[in-house]
């Protein structure tokens, strides 16, 4: 199966995650790099809304495998943006967090919001991924690359 979905700009990425009701696509590369969110979603499009520590490991999965499925490895992750509920799941966050990273851990700004889409959704995250040059999502529809050289 074809994992990449070209048109001019932008390449959408077949992360293998439940189609979505939202219009948006999990991951989209451009100009050289990976974008994509996650949150807590199962397999079967479900959310999980347990215990912050599995809606951790769950979102940094689904992220796992964007990336990979893109072409990337976490070491490639250059960004991440968490959005959680209670600030202080940060402890637990980070402890999860460094199951999927190692030093040196990518930039990363973490903000407690007010609320997210679906309720007892406690996390949700961005991404940005610098893409390996040999990558053919790090390449727009005329073969030019872009991004990091």
């Amino acid at each position: 199966m074809n994992t990449l979905v070209h048109s001019p700009a932008r390449q959408i990425v077949d992360t293998g995650l439940p189609a979505l009701a939202q219009p948006f696509s999990w991951a989209v590369s451009a100009s050289g790099l990976l974008f994509t969110a996650h949150g807590p979603v199962r397999d079967d499009g479900t959310i999980d809304t347990g215990p912050i520590r599995d809606q951790a490991r769950l979102t940094f999965s689904n992220l796992r495998r964007a990336v990979e499925r893109a072409g990337a490895t976490m070491h490639d992750v250059a960004q991440v943006l968490i959005y959680i509920m209670d600030v202080r799941d940060m402890r637990e966050i980070d402890t999860v967090y460094r199951e999927f990273f190692e030093a040196p851990y990518p930039n990363r700004s973490s903000m407690a919001v007010a609320g997210l889409v679906v309720s007892g959704m406690k996390i949700e995250i961005v991404a940005y991924v610098a893409l390996p040059a040999d990558n053919p999502a790090a390449t727009d529809a005329t073969g030019a690359r872009h991004g990091p050289q």
